[in-house]
C-alpha cells in the first residue's frame, strides 16, 4: 500500500505537470472508483482548473477555482498516471488542456485492486471532509510532537500499533514502520506507555528521517503496482533496513531479521537491536 512517501512522490509529479490546466473532460470507467461519500459525480468537477496538490498523510486532493475540489486515497494500488501507454487498468478519467504548446493531456486514475477511489468534496479549512478526522503528519508545518509523544505516550497498546495509527500520526504505514522502528532500536512489540518520552520522540524523529530519505528516491516499490506519475518506480526498497528483509543480516549487528505475524500482517525487527522494552517494577 502506498505510504506518505510514495503519496508525497505522486502529489510532487502531479504538482510539476497538470498545476494550472483545466479540466475538460471527465469520465468514471469503473463502479468502484468513486468514494459513496462524495457529495457529487465525478462530472461536476468538469472546466474546473487545477490551482494546487495537497496532501495530508495518505490522502491527496486536488484545490480547484471553485469551493469543490477532487479528493484521492490510492488504497493499495492507485496510481495517478500521465498518457500512459497501457490503461488496462483506468478506473476514472480526466482530460486536461492548458499544458505547454497547448498540448492536451489525459490523466489516469488506475488501480488494478479497486480499494482506492476518487470523490467531490468541499474544503474546511483548507482539509476535504474525507481527511479532516486524520492526524496530521510529520512534515507538516502545524504538526506538533510534543502533543503527539504524549498522546502515543498515554496508550497501552504496542508501539507499533500507536504509530501506525492515522488518527494519532498520519503517513506512516507498515514498511516506513519497521524502518523507523529499526532506525530507533526499539522492539515493535513494546507497550507504548512502558517507553519514555524521549524514546517516543526518537521514534517520531526516525520516522521522519526514514521517510523523507524515500521520498528522495521517488519512495519504495517491490513491483509495479505503484509507481509515479511518468511511469517511473520508487528505488528506496534497496535501502530497506528490516521490512522484507527476514533470514538476512543486520546492518548493525549482523544477527538475522526476524519476522513475526502482527495485526494480520507481517512486522520485521533485529532480535538483538530491537529489545523488547518490559515495565518498570513498582515494587
Amino acid at each position: 500500500m502506498p505510504e506518505l512517501p510514495e503519496v508525497e512522490t505522486v502529489r510532487r509529479g502531479l504538482e510539476e505537470h497538470i498545476v494550472g490546466q483545466r479540466i475538460v473532460g471527465v469520465k468514471a470507467l469503473h463502479p468502484r472508483a468513486m468514494n459513496p461519500k462524495s457529495i457529487a459525480e465525478l462530472d461536476a468537477i468538469t472546466g474546473a482548473k487545477i490551482l494546487k496538490i495537497s496532501r495530508r498523510g495518505k490522502f491527496l486532493w486536488f484545490e480547484l477555482d471553485r469551493p469543490e475540489s477532487l479528493v484521492a486515497h490510492l488504497g493499495m494500488s492507485g496510481q495517478f498516471l500521465i498518457n500512459p501507454e497501457n490503461s488496462a487498468h483506468t478506473r476514472a478519467l480526466f482530460t486536461l488542456s492548458g499544458a505547454r504548446k497547448n498540448k492536451v493531456q489525459e490523466l489516469h486514475f488506475n488501480d488494478q485492486r479497486t480499494f482506492g477511489w476518487v470523490s467531490v468534496e468541499t474544503l474546511n479549512d483548507g482539509v476535504p471532509s474525507s481527511a479532516t478526522k486524520i492526524a496530521l503528519d510529520p512534515f507538516d508545518k502545524n504538526f506538533d510532537q510534543k502533543a503527539v509523544v504524549a498522546n502515543i505516550k498515554r496508550r497501552n497498546v504496542k508501539i507499533k500499533t500507536a504509530i501506525l495509527n492515522q488518527n494519532i500520526i498520519s503517513g506512516i504505514g507498515n514498511i516506513y514502520a519497521d524502518e523507523s522502528l529499526w532506525l530507533a532500536r526499539v522492539h515493535p512489540e513494546s507497550i507504548a506507555s512502558n517507553l519514555s518520552t524521549k524514546t517516543i520522540s526518537t521514534i517520531i524523529d526516525c520516522a521522519k528521517e526514514v521517510m523523507a530519505k524515500a521520498i528522495e528516491v521517488g519512495g519504495t516499490s517491490f513491483d509495479d503496482l505503484y509507481i509515479n506519475v511518468n511511469g517511473e518506480s520508487g528505488y528506496f526498497d534497496i535501502s530497506l533496513d528490516a521490512y522484507g528483509r527476514e533470514d538476512e543480516p543486520c546492518g548493525r549487528c549482523g544477527k538475522l531479521i526476524k519476522r513475526i505475524t502482527f495485526a494480520n500482517r507481517s512486522s520485521h525487527f533485529c532480535p538483538k537491536c530491537q529489545t523488547l522494552v518490559q515495565p518498570k517494577s513498582r515494587l
